[in-house]
This record gives C-alpha cells, structure tokens and sequence, in this order.
C-alpha cells in the first residue's frame, strides 16, 4: 500500500503539524500535538491509529506508535517518509535560520569593519540603531545595498555647497534618493546625527541644518574658515591675500567661494591644525607676522574649512591637528583626519596623561580613537576633559620648534598646564 491512502483531507491537520515540527525542530520528534480537530478528522485520526473510541479535538500522537503503523501499512515508510510523499522534501528551517543568522551576523560585522567607520567610530552608534530597526524588506542583500549607498554617501561629504538633489543625483543617479521620506535619506542623516552626537533631526530645520553641516546647499558667503601664516605660491588673488595677512601678522578668513575659484598654492613646511580660535589668537600675540601656517576649524569644521585642508595636502604639506581631549574635540579630531590626511599633534594617551587637570569639565561620551586606541581608553578612565587653551604653552613651543628648523622633542614641548596664563614675550626671528 503506498502514500497515497493518507492523502486525505481529514488528515491533513495531522501532516501539516507533522511537517511544521520536523522542519523546526532540531533532533527527533517524539509527540505531535493537535489542535481544534473537527469531527471528520477526529473519525479519520481514529481510524488511522486504530482507536476503538474517537479521539477528543485537542489530542496528542505519539510519533513512534505513528511510525510502526505506516511502516506496516506501507511497506518501508515510516511518519518522515509519508508527510514527504504527501507534501514533497522536508525543508530543514533549523539549517535556514542558521544561515539567515551567520548573514546577518556577517553583514555587521562588514559594517562595523568599513574603512568609514573605522575612521570614525562614533558611526558605531549609528549602526547599532540601523541594525536595532531590522533589515530591509527582511533581506541582507538589499541592507548591504542600503549601507553600501550610505557609506558612499558618507565618504563624499563634506559637499562644496551643491544642493542636495545635485548631490544625490552625482552620487546614486537619482535626485530624489537623498529626499527627506526616503530610506537612503533617513539613514544617511541618522549617521551624521550621529557623527555630531545630536538627535536625529524631527523636522524640516534639523534636517537642513544637519545637511548645512556637510556642505550640502551651504552658502558659499558665509562658510568659512579662519587661518593664519598663510604665504602660499602663487599669483592668484586668494594667495596674494594670505601673504598680504600674514605678513601683516592678522588673520584672514577664507570662503567657501573663494576656494571654489582658486586653488590653494603650495606651502612650505608643517601646516599646523587647530580646534578653537583663542588658541591662534594666542599665537598671533606669540609670533606677529612670523606666526607659522596655522588654520583653525572652530569646533567641528566647516565645509571651507575641509576644503582648505585638503587642497593644502594635495599640494605636499604635513597637516598637523590638534584639539580638546574630550568626546566631542576627539570626535572632531577623527572626523578631520579621516577627510584630510592630517597627523594627530600633540594628541596621544601621554599627551593627554601628563597635563590632564585633577579636576575640570566632565569628558563625556568617548568614542574610540583610531590612531591612538589607548587614547580614549585613558580619557574614559579619568573621565576630565583637557582643553586645548589649557595647554596653549606647548603648542606655542611646538610651534616655535619648527619656526627654529627643530622638533618638539628637541624643545621638550609637550602638553602641560599654563601655570599663569601669560603669553611668552619673546618671538623666534624665522620666516615662512
């Protein structure tokens, strides 16, 4: 007697149970519950077992008493090889959910390795929420898709002031990709939410803002950045300016615009990299005219202000960065290295180490630092931010090594604490 007798709808709870627990389960099967049976199927389950009474709507089968009656019925099929001639080859969703897990824990693992993310770990955050929300259409193929877009995205930024759609257009084809109710959109503004350590913007504004962050539709008037020291070659007007302010010992602040229309000419020397402006006022007082190359990103940097680094490196010159040692001055710290080039100055574990104050402002969320891991570990363990005003004297000593053809290590600069706050009244003759 073959399969076939059983192919009967009143046993069709019966192999639709048997097939559902050999597929989800791992190892043998010994009981089958049913549920809800009607009076049909409870006279057809009687039947089947050879029940002199028919069997209640809720019932329990023994697997083992259901193998030896199909065994003898059909001659060699036992409960497995029934429901699979009724019902065709058992899918093992044991064996699928195992490799939907390693894809899954496989695509993470991608992500979290990604050279953008790497450079700057705060997108670690960012992942962990992307990963929190589940994958898209339940499917690693298009998550990776997704990210893939998102990490392209992300390397591109800071924009020039294009607009948004322009940008979106340039990069993925499509000018609405980056718009505010699509899924690229939202999960590229959700990463530089994070970047900033900000909210995920909820309106039209927070959006804007965040995008005038990267450089998308930022006015080229009023994105600037400030240097000082500046004498690079060239006949340009832009070059012509700097040297004119260098030589005058001032500042000079440099748009958007202006680095749009004219490259930066090449500089000699170290081009020195710093967080907050009081410290190239200082240096100003220090050194007048003969202030090193030194440009100041105010906080997190502007879209000119990634510009000017960049042309500076693309001509051959050293960036050398510096700022506060907390979470978000080593946040910045990641984020301009990661997009120019520059070198950490003055900005490792024993930097930190050797001048971090017994008390001071809390350090706050600290994400990894990339070129120096011990770094943050340090900073979370004593948990006090170091601001780089507070160690203006050593800068001004590195500063002034270089001016001298030295090395920091040759004057002994290194991070410490001003002890009266004074600008030091002398000033090397060098030139740049």
């Amino acid at each position: 007697m073959t399969a076939a007798r059983f192919d009967r709808p009143e046993l069709a709870p019966l192999w639709a149970e048997v097939r559902r627990r050999f597929e989800a389960t791992v190892g043998s099967v010994s009981r089958i519950r049913l549920h809800g049976l009607q009076p049909a199927e409870r006279a057809a389950l009687a039947d089947l077992l050879g029940l002199a009474y028919t069997p209640e709507s809720e019932v329990t089968v023994s697997v083992q008493t259901l193998d030896k009656i199909l065994l003898a019925a059909t001659g060699g099929l036992d409960t497995r090889g029934v429901v699979e001639a009724i019902g065709g080859p058992l899918a093992s969703r044991v064996e699928d959910r195992r490799h939907r897990a390693a894809e899954r824990a496989e695509l993470w693992q991608w992500a979290r390795r990604h050279p953008i993310v790497a450079a700057e770990p705060a997108l670690l955050t960012w992942l962990d929420r992307v990963r929190a929300g589940g994958l898209v259409a339940g499917d690693t193929s298009a998550t990776r898709a997704l990210l893939e877009q998102a990490f392209e995205i992300l390397e591109a930024l800071p924009a020039v002031g294009e607009p948004l759609a322009v940008l979106a257009a340039r990069l993925t084809g499509d000018s609405h990709a980056l718009d505010e109710d699509s899924r690229l959109g939202k999960v590229v503004l959700r990463a530089l939410a994070a970047l900033h350590d900000v909210d995920p913007p909820t309106d039209a504004e927070g959006r804007r803002r965040l995008w005038e962050y990267s450089g998308v539709a930022c006015d080229e008037l009023s994105t600037v950045v400030l240097v000082a020291g500046m004498r690079p070659e060239g006949d340009g007007p832009l070059a012509r300016g700097l040297r004119a302010w260098a030589d005058a010992g001032q500042a000079s602040v440099v748009t958007l615009a202006q680095l749009n229309r004219y490259p930066v000419g090449r500089l000699r020397g170290p081009v020195f990299v710093v967080e907050n402006p009081a410290v190239m006022a200082v240096a100003l007082q220090r050194f007048g005219a003969t202030c090193p190359p030194l440009v100041c990103v105010a906080g997190w940097p502007s879209t000119a202000a990634i510009m000017m680094l960049r042309g500076i490196a693309a001509t051959g010159a050293l960036l050398r960065y510096h700022g506060d040692f907390d979470g978000e001055g080593l946040r910045i710290a990641a984020h301009v290295m990661s997009k120019t080039g520059a070198e950490p100055w003055l900005l490792r574990a024993e930097d930190y180490r050797r001048a971090v104050p017994r008390s001071g402002p809390l350090a706050g969320r600290v994400d990894d630092t990339p070129w120096d891991p011990g770094l943050a570990e340090v900073v979370r363990a004593h948990g006090t931010a170091l601001l780089e005003e507070v160690v203006v004297d050593s800068l001004l000593a590195g500063m002034a090594a270089h001016l001298d053809g030295g090395t920091e290590e040759e004057t002994g600069a290194r991070p410490g604490v001003s002890q009266n706050g004074q600008v030091p009244a002398t000033t090397p003759n060098a030139s740049w």
